[in-house]
């Protein structure tokens, strides 16, 4: 294959596409594909727990070119977000497809409250762009690096116990089924697609276009502290009461938490301060490696560590004190439970850690979230904590994670979509109201399972 200068540099200057997913525009695939072979390239996510080897990697730039990968592209059709995700919702030997192309701002009404995002906008420019437009999310996600499609599909959350998730926010949205036919659906027109289609795991079809609910620009207080984990547990029912957002991490092996509150405020902001997280984990993965063998001297040096640290405060606009950048990667177990077995159950957690030994560095994340109406959600017809357990990206993370399991299926849990869990067809339709409704709905529009990979047939039971 031979190829001017020209050609090459308008092709590589076309390629930021792969800066963040590593998809290829079907222009730089064709042009880079020897006449009788395709180049292989392989994709990992976030984390590196998830990979796969697909046959074609495309990343459409309209509705037009999506439609024919859709209809005839090889199967799975799989659409790969950020690569977020934990659980094996991506993976597949067929098509891996990015909407990086298909993104941005599409329009904002400031005095009706909405505002419509094409679906590959990732939720920091989200915030970004409606911060311009003086809007703002009524939530945000600890971490803002996902794509809106990605976020809604799996349910993706903030905390606040009177505050839905991200999937809650959305009033309209564009679905491509497998046929290349492009469905309007909200709530009026189309109520139970609608329902269906806003947490789908990209079952359904892939979301091209979101309509979200907004609210004026708004900016938060954000206090932290340090306190005993046992007194957090205790004042934990009132402190979500009491604030707008509450959450708190518990650090293994040190007895001590940090909690995090947000409430509306007209004050001035104050400076942003320096993220110190991530140097705060290499530490605590420090003292495992030094002191995993002596807890109680561990637990010491923490404890004396956290006693030094002093209660902070932050004001800023919204998108910029609930989000935060997390650079240590990890891969992630997380379940949401009835609200009020969380307390209950991370004393559970805790006490299964400690007295196992387990090797774990990672803080244990606590939050909550309204419940909604939605099929799938996780957060259907009840009030919900989650709670969130984190392990090293290089280690393994099966023993951790298959200890704490047991506990979160005891407490009626049900985990995050983007998740890592171990359950099955069966367990979810136990779990959900709405599933076999969900079942029928995705049978009718997609016939021929186009969008499911074999993580999502195990999870529907579909060919099982």
């Amino acid at each position: 294959m031979t190829m001017s200068r020209r050609r090459l540099l308008q092709y590589a200057a076309s390629a930021s596409a792969l800066a963040a997913t590593g998809a290829i525009p079907n222009a730089i695939a064709e042009a880079f594909a020897d006449e009788g072979a395709k180049r292989v390239i392989p994709w990992k996510n976030w984390s590196g727990g998830q990979s796969c080897t697909p046959s074609v990697r495309v990343a459409p730039a309209n509705e037009t070119e999506l439609a024919g990968i859709v209809r005839a592209s090889a199967a799975p059709v799989r659409a790969v977000g950020a690569g977020h995700s934990f659980s094996g919702l991506v993976p597949t030997e067929g098509t891996l497809l990015s909407l990086d192309r298909m993104s941005g701002l599409v329009s904002a009404d400031t005095a009706a409250g909405r505002a419509t995002f094409k679906a590959g906008t990732r939720l920091g420019a989200t915030a970004a762009l409606l911060a311009e437009n003086g809007l703002a999310l009524d939530n945000m996600p600890d971490i803002n690096k996902q794509t809106i499609a990605g976020a809604i599909s799996t349910a993706t959350h903030g905390t606040g116990s009177e505050i839905g998730s991200l999937s809650t926010f959305v009033t309209g949205m564009r679905l491509m089924t497998a046929s290349g036919e492009a469905l309007d659906l909200d709530a009026e027109k189309t109520p139970g697609l609608f329902q269906a289609a806003r947490v789908s795991l990209g079952a359904l079809g892939i979301v091209t276009e979101t309509t979200l609910a907004a609210r004026p620009l708004y900016k938060l207080k954000r206090r932290t502290w340090v306190a005993p984990v046992e007194e957090m547990l205790e004042a934990a029912p009132e402190l979500w009461k009491k604030h707008r957002n509450f959450e708190f991490y518990y650090v293994p092996y040190s007895g001590m938490s940090i909690g995090i509150v947000n409430d509306l405020t007209d004050e001035p902001e104050t400076p942003e301060p320096v993220n110190e997280d991530d140097d705060g984990l290499r530490q605590l993965q420090q003292l495992q490696d030094w002191l995993g063998w002596a807890p109680s001297a561990r637990r010491w040096v923490i404890q004396t560590i956290f006693g030094g640290i002093e209660p902070e405060t932050r004001i800023d606009y919204s998108h910029k004190t609930l989000s935060t950048e997390r650079n240590v990667r990890f891969n992630e177990m997380e379940y949401h439970l009835p609200r009020e077995a969380g307390p209950q159950a991370l004393r559970e957690i805790v006490a299964a850690i400690e007295d196992n030994n387990v090797e774990v560095f990672f803080p244990i994340e606590f939050r909550t979230t309204a419940p909604d109406d939605i099929w799938l959600s996780p957060f259907y017809g009840r009030e919900s904590c989650s709670i969130a357990v984190h392990r090293f990206h290089e280690e393994d993370y099966t023993p951790y994670f298959s200890l704490i399991e047991p506990i979160f299926r005891k407490h009626e849990g049900r985990p995050h979509w983007g998740k890592l869990n171990t359950l099955k067809a069966a367990d979810f339709t136990a779990l959900y109201p709405k599933w076999r409704d969900f079942l029928e709905m995705r049978a009718e529009l997609d016939p021929e399972g186009r969008f499911l990979n074999p993580y999502l047939k195990a999870v529907f039971g579909v060919g099982v």
